[in-house]
C-alpha cells in the first residue's frame, strides 16, 4: 500500500514537539570535542559517522561521511576530493574556463587536510561529527583559491601587524511550513511562510517558530556554535539567529556549520528555510550583518576604544579601519553579493543598505558604528545571508588593513536618513557593476592576488550569463500577449 505523506501544515503540533524534544535532550551533552575525544567516543560507539569537508565557493559544505573507525585508521589521510569543488556553480555543474582546473587539467583531486580544531558533534545527525579541512594539492601546497585559506591569508596578514580580528554573524533566513520537495513541486510559488505578520521582536508570533528556533539554538550551542539570541524578524516567518563573536576564521567555521545545520534541522523536521537575500519583492531580504573589530595579539585588549578617542569614542586605529571599509565597499562589493538575485535585497527604506556611508546607531546607512568600550565595533550592513562569510570576512579585514596601513582618514559621520539623500556613494546595483568594480580594483589584486581575483571574476561572469540566458516569469507576463 503506497504510503500517505501529509501535508507539513496538517501535521500534528503534539508530535512536532516531541520530536524536537527528543532532538532538544540528545543535544544537551555535546559540543566542540579534542581528536582523543573523538576516538574515545568512536570506540564506545557513541560516533559512528564522520563527515569530512570542505567549503566551496559558494560557502556550503562539500565532502565525504566515512565510518568512525575507518576515520580513525586514516585520520592523516584527511578528504581526496575532485577539484571541481572550487570551480563550481550552484547546481554543482562544472564550469568552463577555470585556470585552477578544467576539462584540459582532467579534473584530478586535491587534498583536504583535516584541522583538528574543527572537530564537533553534530547532534541533529545521530552519532556523528564533522571535521573542516584546510584545501592542499596533492603534493601539499595550499590552494590560494578556497575560500578558507582566502581568510587565512588576510588574517595572517593582520596578526603580522599585530591585529587579532574579531568577528561576529547575524543571519536572517526565511522558514516555511513547506518541505523542501513540496516547495521545489510547487516550482517555489504559492509557499507557506512560518508567519503571516511581520513578526519583528514580536514574542507571541515567535512563538509559533519556537520549536524550530529552539533546536537551531541548542543544536548550535551543542556543536560549539555559541548563540546570542533568535527573534522574529521584519518579513513573513522571517526569523534571525545571531551567533556570538569569535576570532575570524573560528567565526568562518561557526557560520558555514550554522548555516548547513539550519537546513538540516529544517529538512528533518518536514519544513523548509531559505537563505537567499531576496526570496520576493513583496518580502524584507535576507542580510548578514557583520560585525567587526581588532584586538592587540599580544594582550587581547581591544583596539577600536580610546578614551581619548574621537567622535563616540572611536581610537585613530580605529577610524583608519572605517575609512579603508569604506573606501572598498564597491571594490569588494561581489564577496559581499556574490549572485544575481543579492542586489535585489539593497531596497530603499527595507532597512538593507543603499549607501556607502557610517553613522552612529543608524540602520540607513552600510556601516553603523554601535557598542561601548571594548565592545565599540563596525556593523557592516552590505552582506546577505547568501554570501560566502570566509570572503566576507577576508574582505572586511583586507579593507580594514588597507585604511590602516595606509592613514586613510575618515569621512564625516552621515546623520539622518540615508534613503533619502541623493548625494551619497551607492552600492553596487547590480552583479554586472559588482564584477567590474573589482576587475578594476588594484587594491584587491594586491591583497588577495590574481589569482584569487580572477578566479572570483570568472565565477561571477558566469553567473551572470547564466541568468541572462534565462527568459524569467516576468519577461513572460509582461511581453507575452501585449508586444
Amino acid at each position: 500500500m503506497a504510503r500517505t505523506v501529509t501535508p507539513a501544515r496538517e501535521r500534528s503540533t503534539t508530535t512536532r514537539t516531541e520530536r524536537a524534544n527528543g532532538q532538544a535532550r540528545r543535544q544537551e551533552k555535546t559540543t566542540k570535542i579534542t581528536l582523543e575525544e573523538l576516538v574515545r567516543q568512536t570506540k564506545a560507539g557513541e560516533v559512528d559517522t564522520v563527515i569530512i569537508a570542505i567549503a566551496d565557493l559558494q560557502g556550503r559544505l562539500m565532502g565525504k561521511r566515512l565510518t568512525g573507525l575507518y576515520f580513525l585508521d586514516h585520520v592523516d589521510e584527511g578528504l581526496h576530493a575532485c577539484d571541481y569543488l572550487l570551480a563550481m556553480d550552484i547546481d554543482n555543474e562544472p564550469l568552463p574556463g577555470f585556470k585552477f582546473t578544467n576539462w584540459g587539467t582532467g579534473y584530478g583531486d586535491m587534498h583536504g587536510r583535516p584541522d583538528l580544531a574543527t572537530i564537533r558533534r553534530l547532534p541533529w545527525l545521530e552519532k556523528t561529527a564533522l571535521i573542516l579541512c584546510d584545501v592542499e594539492t596533492m603534493d601539499g601546497n595550499p590552494v590560494q583559491v578556497a575560500p578558507r585559506q582566502v581568510l587565512r591569508r588576510q588574517v595572517e596578514r593582520a596578526r603580522k601587524l599585530g591585529f587579532n580580528p574579531k568577528v561576529g554573524s547575524e543571519l536572517e533566513f526565511y522558514l516555511f511550513r513547506d518541505t523542501y520537495e513540496q516547495a521545489a513541486a510547487k516550482d517555489y510559488r504559492e509557499l507557506e511562510p512560518y508567519g503571516r505578520y511581520i513578526e519583528d521582536y514580536h514574542i507571541l508570533q515567535g512563538t509559533k517558530a519556537e520549536w524550530f528556533n529552539r533546536l537551531v539554538r541548542n543544536g548550535m550551542e551543542a556543536a560549539g556554535v555559541p548563540v546570542e539570541n533568535s527573534k522574529g524578524e521584519w518579513g513573513f516567518g522571517q526569523q534571525e539567529i545571531n551567533l556570538r563573536y569569535a576570532e575570524a576564521l573560528e567565526m568562518g567555521d561557526r557560520h558555514v556549520v550554522y548555516k548547513n545545520g539550519v537546513k538540516e534541522i529544517a529538512a528533518l523536521n518536514q519544513v523548509a528555510v531559505t537563505f537567499m537575500a531576496k526570496w520576493s519583492m513583496q518580502q524584507a531580504g535576507s542580510s548578514f550583518h557583520l560585525h567587526s573589530s581588532f584586538w592587540d595579539v599580544k594582550s587581547d585588549r581591544a583596539l577600536f576604544h580610546a578614551a581619548n578617542g574621537g567622535a563616540h569614542g572611536m581610537s585613530p586605529l580605529f577610524q583608519h579601519y572605517l575609512a579603508g571599509l569604506i573606501a572598498l565597499a564597491r571594490d569588494f562589493s561581489l564577496f559581499y553579493a556574490p549572485f544575481v538575485n543579492s542586489y535585489k535585497r539593497y531596497q530603499a527604506t527595507s532597512f538593507a543598505p543603499t549607501s556607502i556611508v557610517w553613522s552612529w546607531d543608524n540602520r540607513t546607512c552600510g556601516f553603523r558604528i554601535i557598542g561601548h568600550g571594548p565592545s565599540l565595533r563596525v556593523e557592516c550592513r552590505i552582506p546577505g545571508a547568501d554570501a560566502n562569510p570566509y570572503l566576507a570576512f577576508a574582505a572586511t579585514i583586507a579593507a580594514g588593513l588597507h585604511g590602516i596601513e595606509n592613514k586613510l582618514e575618515l569621512p564625516p559621520e552621515f546623520r539622518g536618513d540615508a534613503y533619502n539623500a541623493s548625494e551619497l556613494p551607492r552600492v553596487p546595483g547590480n552583479l554586472t557593476e559588482a564584477i567590474n568594480a573589482l576587475e578594476k580594483s588594484e587594491v584587491a589584486r594586491q591583497a588577495f592576488g590574481d589569482d584569487v581575483v580572477e578566479h572570483y571574476l570568472h565565477s561571477a561572469r558566469l553567473e551572470r550569463k547564466a541568468f541572462d540566458g534565462v527568459v524569467t516569469d516576468w519577461e513572460l507576463r509582461r511581453n507575452f500577449e501585449r508586444i
